[in-house]
């Protein structure tokens, strides 16, 4: 594994994290989607946390607690205890897969619209993702590993789907090594995740992810004793230690892309960029949840 700017490909390194932001939201939109709700709601799940536990972990199989807490990283593991495993007695995971794969479907043609979701550029996109997926390990990287062991959806929207989540989850794994790296917890990674202003915003991450406010208030005094939070945020040490963890999130994601090269890369980001785009204006997320989402 090298880094971008020391690879022959002639990748500028800033396109790794382009690519990334580019494509995440084909992925990521899903669990805010109502077809999402609804499909493995219609399982017996619950909505909301359960399904998004359920979903995202079904890869893994009837997976415990403890896994899914590692995995996810940054949720209570309380919270998670909470809903599994007792998702998996309302519905196993053979269920849970099509189900997914089935709101993926039509909440990427519902934002995106009929023409678009069959368009020749939608096939193209997943066909380029797929050659970047086609450099990927699973050593160290179990969540990737587990949805890398599912099929290939035939249908290119899919297709597109199911590559964007590999590349995700994939970074996504390496991130979490990256914030072990500089001994960040996951409260800890949340807490000044949302405190860059390009996350979660406080009120979304505070109810979604399941901690206490004494356990939230708690681990911001931590932060503060550790020189990185302050009454104003983030301290310079904090913003430094933040970039460190993207920088070498970027490292441990950087082969597919560099096995792409730039020129195929530039046109991921040209792709994705549009394409998610088009699901941002269509109400795919709530400015009440994100900050800084363009």
């Amino acid at each position: 594994m090298v880094s971008a700017d020391q690879h022959p490909s002639g990748l500028d390194p800033a396109d790794v994290a382009r690519a990334h932001r580019a494509i995440e939201p084909l992925h990521a939109h899903l669990y805010f989607a109502p077809e999402h709700d609804e499909r493995l709601g219609a399982l017996g799940l619950k909505p909301g946390r359960m399904s998004y536990f359920a979903g995202r972990a079904a890869p893994m199989g009837a997976v415990g607690a403890g896994t899914v807490t590692a995995t996810f990283y940054n949720f209570s593991p309380s919270l998670v205890a909470h809903m599994i495993p007792r998702a998996w007695t309302l519905a196993a995971p053979e269920q849970v897969l099509p189900a997914r794969l089935d709101a993926a479907r039509a909440s990427l043609t519902r934002l995106l619209g009929d023409d678009v979701a069959g368009s020749p550029e939608i096939a193209e996109l997943a066909g380029l993702l797929r050659e970047a997926c086609d450099v990927l390990t699973p050593e160290g990287r179990p969540l990737y590993a587990a949805h890398a062991d599912l099929p290939w959806p035939e249908e290119p929207l899919l297709a597109l789907w199911h590559a964007v989540t590999l590349l995700r989850e994939y970074r996504g794994d390496g991130h979490i090594a990256a914030l072990l790296h500089v001994d960040l917890n996951g409260l800890e990674a949340l807490i000044t995740h949302t405190a860059t202003g390009c996350g979660f915003t406080e009120p979304a991450a505070r109810a979604t992810r399941g901690w206490s406010d004494q356990e939230w208030d708690d681990e911001c005094l931590a932060l503060v004793d550790r020189g990185l939070l302050d009454d104003n945020g983030l301290t310079d040490d904090g913003r430094d230690l933040r970039a460190r963890v993207e920088a070498e999130t970027d490292v441990l994601a950087a082969d597919p892309w560099l096995a792409l090269g730039a020129e195929k890369t530039a046109r991921v980001i040209e792709l994705g960029k549009g394409f998610s785009r088009r699901l941002v204006a269509g109400g795919a997320f709530s400015a009440e949840v994100f900050a800084g989402r363009r």
